[in-house]
C-alpha cells in the first residue's frame, strides 16, 4: 500500500500535536465547583478569591475561559482560590452574590469584595479585575 504525501503529512501533524499536548503544561482553569464551607475558609485565611458565575451553555462564559485560564496560571495569581458557581443549578447562590446573570466574576481578597465585572471578555480589564484580589 502506497501512502501520499498528504496522508504522511497529516500522520506526522497528528503526531506532533499529541506530543506537544503532553509535554506542554496544563493551562486549565482550576477552577473548582462553589461550596459555601470551602468559600469562607479561603475567605478566613485571607486569601484572593475569584468567584465566577458560569453557564455552560453561555457564549461569553465560553469566551471568558481561555482568557481565565491564562490569567490564572501566571505565577502572580499562584494563591488565588477560583469557585465556579453554576448559574443555572445553584440559583440560591447566584443571588447571595447579587449577580444578575452569568459571566459574572467577582474577585475577593479575604472576606472583603474588591470588584466584579459583568459580561467582560477583555483580557486586559479581566487581569487589571484579578489584580484587585492581590
Amino acid at each position: 500500500m502506497r501512502l501520499s504525501r498528504r496522508a504522511i503529512g497529516g500522520v506526522m501533524l497528528a503526531a506532533s500535536l499529541g506530543i506537544l499536548s503532553v509535554a506542554s503544561p496544563a493551562r486549565a482553569n482550576t477552577a473548582t465547583p462553589f461550596s459555601e464551607a470551602a468559600f469562607k475558609v479561603a475567605q478566613a485565611s485571607g486569601s484572593p478569591i475569584l468567584i465566577e458565575i458560569h453557564a455552560d451553555w453561555c457564549p461569553t462564559c465560553k469566551a471568558q475561559q481561555p482568557i481565565l485560564d491564562k490569567l490564572t496560571s501566571d505565577a502572580k495569581f499562584k494563591d488565588l482560590k477560583v469557585f465556579r458557581v453554576d448559574f443555572d443549578a445553584q440559583k440560591a447562590v447566584v443571588r447571595q452574590f447579587g449577580a444578575q446573570m452569568q459571566s459574572t466574576l467577582i474577585v475577593y481578597k479575604g472576606a472583603t469584595e474588591k470588584g466584579r465585572s459583568v459580561g467582560d471578555t477583555k483580557q486586559a480589564s479581566i487581569a487589571t479585575l484579578l489584580d484587585k484580589s492581590l
